[in-house]
């Protein structure tokens, strides 16, 4: 089919901007407390974890061996997932017809967004599961508009590597399945045994997962009710909505929606159709089952194409690029709240703490771990010997773990769960998290209090840290008690 040209210069320069800006701010503030866990679920491969499959985990394992406690290189993989989800977008736009100005206008409006940057600044799940889901639908779109029925094959490599990051997957692939069917033009490719065929191979590729979750007695319906709980009723429904109208910013929220409009309403963008009736299924979908809003996020850059590249062919060259610099202005605003451009102590006392408190478990860490190292040292020689720390949850222990304590590091949170109990000589026991652990541990003092130096007011913030001389019973009684699963 004859299309323009891809626009490689303009999709080149924001995506150096993008790689620039990420890798200047990668080593500000610290590791997140899930950056912490997933370099030590990675110290631990496995097919699966309680909350999530292996893929970031082994991607952190690879960074670590690397560069051990480098949190620019630990970032590094997520830097390029967002280039490749620019690049997508932009290819995307291509399909759509979008000549130069129009290619650009989607780069510029996903690559300087305000949740690509962010999710670039981390290495996370969502990072990843944004790339996964882009790729899948791009790749699909291609295959319809082009009419490439072996490209669903490649679409469902790449749908079976994003389920073994994110079972999130499995809603895209029912979106693509549901809004192929629903679309009279497109229907026909379900006839052929290419789609069927991809939809195997990704099935295939999960298997290793699935099999670890059904031996583990399925630990994902647990966190995924957890987060039901936290998120469902009416009100987290609307919020979910409203945050993803916003998190790519309210103005370029605006330009996906007319790119979802157009996308249903224009005759020649009808073999591309699917894309926006995917997006419509798995938004229903999070409705009834309780989500984040950021889990739309990857079924977004194909709309941003769709309505830039609407924009583009319908205004003149000097509005296509006064209406770029207002989306990244409108985006550039909330950059305080998903990036460390602001001192620590300044971003831990200002509203964007509120809109955002991701950000918040990224500062303290190394503080709290002197704090935690200081207890450990004060033990004489001959308790150090057999002494451990157990916290209350994972970006704790992993932070200890991280920055180093001098004696072993344990907790029952999620994939700590497997990597316990301590030995049954384990004691004393340094207890980090607890507002009081003396329903759990015996002969408990406090030692000291978590103080980070910005006063960011994040989860550990104040919280103390106690000297107990033992576990009540043996650890071995007493762990499934003390482990627990929750988001």
């Amino acid at each position: 089919m004859n299309r323009p040209p891809y626009a490689v210069r303009e999709a080149g320069a924001v995506c150096l901007v993008l790689v620039v800006g990420l890798m200047l701010l990668a080593p500000h503030y610290g590791p997140h407390r899930d950056e912490l866990y997933f370099v030590e679920a990675g110290k631990h491969l496995a097919w699966g974890y309680p909350d999530q499959p292996a893929f970031t985990p082994f991607l952190a394992r690879l960074t670590d061996l690397v560069a051990p406690s480098s949190v620019t290189v630990l970032r590094i993989p997520s830097v390029l997932a967002m280039v490749g989800v620019v690049l997508l977008s932009v290819q995307a736009a291509r399909l759509l017809g979008a000549a130069r100005a129009g290619q650009a206008l989607t780069a510029v409006a996903v690559g300087l967004s305000t949740i690509v940057p962010g999710l670039g600044h981390l290495l996370s799940t969502a990072t990843f599961d944004m790339l996964f889901w882009t790729a899948v639908l791009v790749v699909v779109g291609q295959a319809l508009v082009d009419d490439r029925p072996r490209l669903w094959l490649l679409a469902g490599a790449v749908a079976g590597v994003g389920l073994n990051n994110k079972h999130a997957v499995a809603f895209c692939l029912l979106g693509v399945l549901v809004g192929v069917a629903l679309v009279r033009e497109t229907r026909p490719a379900l006839g052929t045994r290419w789609p069927w065929l991809g939809g195997l191979l990704a099935l295939a590729m999960w298997v290793p997962n699935l099999g670890w979750q059904a031996q583990h007695d399925w630990p994902v319906f647990a966190l995924s009710a957890d987060i039901a709980d936290e998120y469902g009723g009416v009100g987290g429904r609307i919020t979910m909505v409203l945050e993803a109208l916003v998190i790519f910013s309210p103005l370029i929220g605006a330009v996906w929606v007319l790119g979802l409009v157009q996308l249903l309403r224009r005759p020649d963008w009808v073999r591309a159709r699917p894309l926006a009736v995917a997006f419509l299924v798995v938004l229903a979908v999070f409705l009834v089952t309780g989500g984040k809003g950021y889990y739309l996020a990857g079924a977004i850059p194909p709309l941003i194409a769709a309505g830039c590249t609407h924009l583009a062919a319908t205004r003149s060259s000097r509005a296509v690029v006064r209406a770029g610099a207002w989306m990244v202005a409108s985006a550039a605003v909330a950059y305080p709240a998903v990036l460390p451009v602001l001192p620590a102590s300044t971003f831990g006392g200002s509203f964007y703490a509120d809109v955002n408190d991701v950000q918040l478990e990224t500062i303290g860490w190394e503080e709290y771990t002197d704090q935690v190292r200081a207890v450990v040292d004060a033990l004489p020689p001959d308790e150090r010997r057999t002494a451990v720390v157990f916290t209350g949850n994972y970006g704790e222990a992993g932070s200890l773990s991280w920055y180093g304590v001098g004696v072993p590091v344990y907790s029952g949170h999620n994939g700590y769960r497997e990597w316990g109990p301590p030995p049954a000589s384990a004691a004393p026991v340094i207890v980090v998290g607890w507002r009081d652990p003396t329903a759990d541990f015996d002969g408990c003092t406090r030692a000291a209090t978590l103080d980070n130096d910005a006063d960011a007011p994040n989860e550990e913030q104040g919280l103390p840290v106690w000297r107990c001389s033992s576990v009540r019973g043996s650890w071995t009684e007493r762990w499934g008690e003390l482990s627990h699963y929750d988001a």
